[in-house]
């Protein structure tokens, strides 16, 4: 079984800045891919970036430029460098991992981000 466990959401003012980390635990594949995905009020769940293993990043386009994911494959964490935050950031972000993208197999509880002035 694997553990996700997400920390660094809040509230900011549009325009700045948040770090998200995800730390897993548990049977962890040699290989696989860690994301990040968000839910905003009355939307779907979609993707915000995901990393694999081997440190190759990939992101949705709403946040290229502005987002950053990194990953630590010798501690099994991964982080969401977020600036430049608009309101329409606002949502709980959920970290996953799973063996390849988009099969996700395992998913943290999620943290809140709320940017608002």
């Amino acid at each position: 079984q694997v553990q996700l466990v997400e920390s660094g959401g809040g509230l900011v003012q549009p325009g700045g800045s948040l770090r998200l980390s995800c730390a897993a635990s548990g049977s962890i594949f040699s290989i696989y891919t860690m994301a990040w995905y968000r839910q905003g009020p009355g939307k779907q769940r979609e993707l915000v970036a995901y990393i694999t293993s081997g440190g190759s990043p990939n992101y949705a386009d709403s946040v290229k430029g502005r987002f950053t994911i990194s990953g630590d494959s010798a501690k099994n964490t991964v982080s969401l460098q977020m600036n430049s935050l608009k309101p329409e950031d606002t949502a709980v972000y959920y970290c996953s991992l799973g063996r390849y993208y988009p099969q996700f197999d395992y998913w943290g509880q999620g943290t809140q981000v709320t940017v608002s002035s």
